[in-house]
């Protein structure tokens, strides 16, 4: 079994199961550093009722963004977490798109093709059925 992988299979990319250290040596870089991007909001850990930090897999993996970005790509913090809050922005705008998609097909599968939307200045004469 990994360390991503429980009894019951994956783990949740959102379960807060790393200690700071363990964090840390998942990410490859130092507990102060993790501290660090805590103290400047870059990655924000779960807090414990003792006030520890907890870092979920997805934590992890931010984590190692946030260095590829300051080492390979030489974006200095205040960038990172510029592109971090983007990131999350876009996260949620896809996620709306698709509620809203969704939303429409569901209204388009109730649609009802006999009924056509008429013009505002129109007017539209009413004959029943059996009249036609």
């Amino acid at each position: 079994m990994t360390d991503q992988q429980s009894s019951d299979g994956p783990l949740d990319p959102d379960a807060q199961v790393f200690v700071i250290s363990v964090a840390a040596e998942l990410a490859g870089m130092h507990a102060q550093t993790l501290r660090n991007y805590d103290r400047l909001g870059l990655v924000i850990p779960h807090r414990t009722t003792g006030g520890g930090r907890r870092y979920s897999p997805r934590d992890v993996a931010l984590l190692r963004e946030v260095q590829r970005l300051s080492q390979d790509e030489g974006v200095n913090l205040a960038g990172i977490k510029r592109i971090i809050e983007l990131t999350n922005q876009v996260e949620a705008l896809q996620a709306r798109v698709t509620e809203m998609a969704a939303e429409i097909a569901r209204l388009a599968a109730g649609y009802r093709r006999d009924l056509v939307p008429a013009p505002r200045n129109s007017i539209v004469v009413w004959k029943p059925r059996h009249e036609r």
